[in-house]
C-alpha cells in the first residue's frame, strides 16, 4: 500500500459556496436599492434567508459540525453486503469519497470511480488521485471520466457497485429508471449494489413498490428499498425535500 501523505483530503460539500453566494449577491443588490426604494426588503430579506440556511446546510454537511457528508458515505459503503472479493464500481465519484472508502474497508478489492465532473461542482478527477494518495490505497483505486447514461464497461464486469446522489443529476437521460439499469448492467450475476439517490420522487422513480418491481422485471435477485431521509444523524431542517427529504436507498443482489 502506498505510504500515506501528511494532509488532508479534500472530498468537497455538496453545498457548494456559489450556492449560497448567488442569493446573497441578490440579497445585497435589494438591500443597497431598499435605501431608496423601501419595499425592496422584502425580497432582500427573502433572499437572506435562503442564503444563510444554505450556509447552514453547508455547516451541518461539512467536518466542522455534524459532518453529515461523512455519515451518509459510510452508510452506503455498510449497505453493501459484499465478500469484497473482486472489482467495485463507483458511479459519480465526486472527490472520490465513496470510492476511497470502499478500498479501505475492503482490502482485497480493486475499486474504480467513474464522473463526468462536470463544471457545476468543485470536483475533479486529479482531486480524487490525490486523495487516493492521502488515504494510502492509490495502489488499488483508479478513476475514470465517464457517463452514467452509458457506462464503458462491458456486461457483468463488476463484483459490486455503489452511487450516491448521483442518477438524479445525469442529464440526457428522460427515464431515470434507465440509469439504475445501467448501473446494473455492468454487475455479474451474483453482484452486489447499494445505490442511494432521491428515490422518493415520484416524478423521477415511480412509487417505491413499483420501482422495486421494475428492477426485479430486469432479472434483479433481491432488493430492498430503504428511506434513509429518516436516518437519526440528519438534522431536521436537512429532511426538507430539495435537501436529502427524498433520500432513499435501494440496495440487494443481481
Amino acid at each position: 500500500m502506498d505510504g500515506q501523505i501528511s494532509e488532508k483530503p479534500d472530498y468537497g460539500n455538496w453545498t457548494p459556496k456559489l450556492m449560497i453566494y448567488v442569493p446573497l449577491t441578490i440579497a445585497l443588490l435589494f438591500l443597497t436599492s431598499s435605501l431608496k426604494w423601501s419595499f425592496l426588503l422584502i425580497p432582500a430579506t427573502f433572499f437572506m434567508l435562503i442564503a444563510a440556511f444554505l450556509f447552514y446546510v453547508r455547516f451541518k454537511l461539512s467536518p466542522k459540525a455534524g459532518n453529515v457528508q461523512e455519515s451518509i458515505w459510510s452508510f452506503v459503503i455498510e449497505h453493501l453486503d459484499w465478500s469484497g472479493e473482486g472489482r467495485a464500481l463507483d458511479i459519480g465519484c465526486g472527490n472520490g469519497a465513496l470510492t476511497i472508502k470502499l478500498a479501505q474497508k475492503y482490502r482485497k478489492a480493486q475499486v474504480l470511480g467513474i464522473d463526468y465532473w462536470g463544471k457545476r461542482w468543485d470536483y475533479s478527477m486529479s482531486v480524487c488521485e490525490r486523495n487516493a494518495a492521502i488515504e494510502g490505497v492509490s495502489d488499488r483505486v483508479a478513476f475514470q471520466r465517464a457517463s452514467a447514461a452509458s457506462l464503458p464497461f462491458a456486461d457483468g464486469y463488476f463484483d459490486a457497485a455503489v452511487s450516491n446522489f448521483v442518477f438524479h443529476e445525469v442529464g440526457g437521460v428522460k427515464d431515470k429508471r434507465d440509469v439504475i439499469r445501467e448501473g446494473l448492467r455492468v454487475l455479474k450475476k451474483g453482484g452486489r449494489f447499494a445505490f442511494q439517490d432521491e428515490f422518493l420522487i415520484k416524478k423521477m422513480y415511480g412509487h417505491p413498490d413499483a420501482l422495486i418491481t421494475t428492477i426485479k422485471s430486469w432479472g434483479i435477485a433481491k432488493v430492498e428499498f430503504i428511506e434513509t431521509r429518516e436516518l437519526p444523524f440528519i438534522p431536521r431542517l436537512l429532511k426538507a425535500p430539495f435537501i436529502l427529504g427524498t433520500m432513499a436507498m435501494i440496495r440487494g443482489e443481481k
